[in-house]
Parts: structure tokens; C-alpha cells; sequence
């Protein structure tokens, strides 16, 4: 079972068709959505045709230097759209949330591409870019609904904070409220897909697996390590980047500088 259905240009205009009815429903109910929906449909054959034509020449070349510089540059567009996502920004956000993904893919890829799948050389590109991609695009979502909730919690509830400095709190005691709150927010899109994957949906790796020909039970058995590494990446990462956020807005002397908190369109 290793045949698959290749797909040719023919096929992509014909599927250019669902993207205009979805357009088409948008404007016949006066959405307003068709041209961001088109925008962004754009971008997508134009980023991932991209994509395609580099992954062909690295996995061509399976140069490692070629594989650590494309998932780095891969860190910090995720970081990016995480900032981008986040409705309250403070000074140096990016940094904090690039350090986050970079943390996430070295610990939880490497575990995942060396130990468990065992991935020989280290670098090879066919398994390491995907595996790491999948990490990467899962956490940004995670990362930026940690951050959102944080920066909510210490902006509307931040007499709750001052109230717990008065009563002699460490920033560490100060702050365990607003990151359990935060990481528990973060988490939640993974453990929804979690618990819907087989009954409600079949998951992206899995269902690519399948259709490139892999047997449904070997689709499976990386779909489960996928699902178990994007979850332990989540919460490592809301965790990292709730510290890592937490330390502008309270020094050691656990003085609250909520001015250091600006919203997004100011």
C-alpha cells in the first residue's frame, strides 16, 4: 500500500472552485469576509508553493546547516504570528516568544525525531521539518491565548495581584494564579483536539499519511506521538513564556509596573 494519487495543476484550479463558493456565501449574506478570505487563500498557494520549492532542494541536498537554518527562520515567523495574535503588547514580547518556540522545538522535537522516532542522521530533513512544523504551528495558537489570558488577568485583575504583594507574596506567589490561569488557557485547543481525534475528526498527520499511502495503523501510531509531542510543547511553552512575560511586569522586588503593559492599537 505505497501508491497515491498525485495531484497536478489541472486538480488545484478545479479545488480553486470550493474557495469561491466560500467567497460566494460570504457575499451573498453580506459577510464581509470574501476578501480577506481570498487574501488569505493567496497567501497560502503562494507561501506554501514556496515552501515546496525549498523543501525539494533541501531534501535534495540534506545539508544539516540548510535544516537548522530553515527551522530557525521557521522559529521566528511562529513567534511573530504569536505577537501578531496577542491583543496587548509589552517591550521585548517577541524576544520572550521566539526564546519560547525555539525552548519547545529543541526540547520536545529533539525527543520526538531522536528517542522516540529515532530519526538517523539527526537531520533528516523528511521527518525533522515536519515533526518541528507541527510543534511550531500548534504552539503559536497555544502561546498566544497564554499571553492574551496572562496579560488579562494581571490588567483586570491586578488589585487581586497588589493585594497578595501587600500581604508579603514573592513574585512567585504573586503570579501562580495568573499562570495556572494562563497555561490552563493555553491548552485547551490541544486537549480539545485531543479528545475529538478518531470520533469527531481524523487528524491532519494521520489522514496525510493515509492518503500517501501508509497503512491506517502506522498513520495511527504517528498520529498518537504527534499528538502527545504538540501537547507537551504547549505546556512547556505556556509555562516558559508566562515566566518569561512575568518578570517585565514584576521585578524581584514584587512591585506590579502594569505601565509597562500597552494595548495593541496604542
Amino acid at each position: 500500500m505505497t501508491d497515491f494519487i498525485e495531484l497536478g495543476r489541472q486538480q488545484l484550479i478545479i479545488a480553486t472552485v470550493l474557495i469561491v463558493a466560500a467567497g460566494a456565501v460570504s457575499m451573498v449574506l453580506r459577510l464581509g469576509v470574501e476578501r480577506r478570505l481570498w487574501v488569505a487563500a493567496l497567501r497560502t498557494v503562494i507561501q506554501l508553493g514556496l515552501l515546496g520549492l525549498v523543501l525539494e532542494r533541501i531534501f535534495a541536498l540534506r545539508n544539516p546547516l540548510l535544516v537548522v537554518l530553515l527551522l530557525l527562520l521557521m522559529t521566528v515567523f511562529a513567534a511573530r504570528e504569536a505577537v501578531v495574535r496577542a491583543s496587548r503588547l509589552y517591550r521585548g514580547i517577541l524576544l520572550d516568544a521566539w526564546l519560547t518556540m525555539a525552548a519547545s522545538c529543541l526540547v520536545v522535537g529533539g525527543m520526538v525525531t531522536q528517542i522516540v522516532v529515532g530519526v538517523d542522521p539527526w537531520y533528516e530533513p523528511q521527518y525533522v521539518i515536519p515533526l518541528l512544523g507541527m510543534i511550531l504551528g500548534n504552539s503559536l495558537t497555544g502561546i498566544s491565548l497564554c499571553l492574551d489570558r496572562f496579560m488579562d488577568h494581571l490588567d483586570l485583575r491586578a488589585a487581586e495581584v497588589e493585594l497578595r504583594i501587600a500581604f508579603g507574596a514573592t513574585r512567585g506567589e504573586a503570579l501562580k494564579e495568573p499562570l495556572r490561569d494562563a497555561v490552563r488557557t493555553g491548552m485547551i485547543p490541544i486537549i480539545n483536539a485531543m479528545a475529538a481525534a478518531g470520533l469527531v475528526s481524523l487528524p491532519g498527520m494521520m489522514t496525510g499519511q493515509i492518503l500517501a499511502g501508509s497503512p491506517p495503523l502506522q498513520a495511527v501510531a504517528y498520529q498518537i506521538v504527534v499528538m502527545f509531542m504538540i501537547a507537551a510543547a504547549v505546556a512547556l511553552g505556556a509555562m516558559l513564556v508566562v515566566i518569561l512575560s512575568g518578570r517585565h511586569f514584576m521585578g524581584a522586588d514584587a512591585t506590579l509596573r502594569l505601565d509597562r503593559l500597552t494595548a495593541k492599537n496604542s
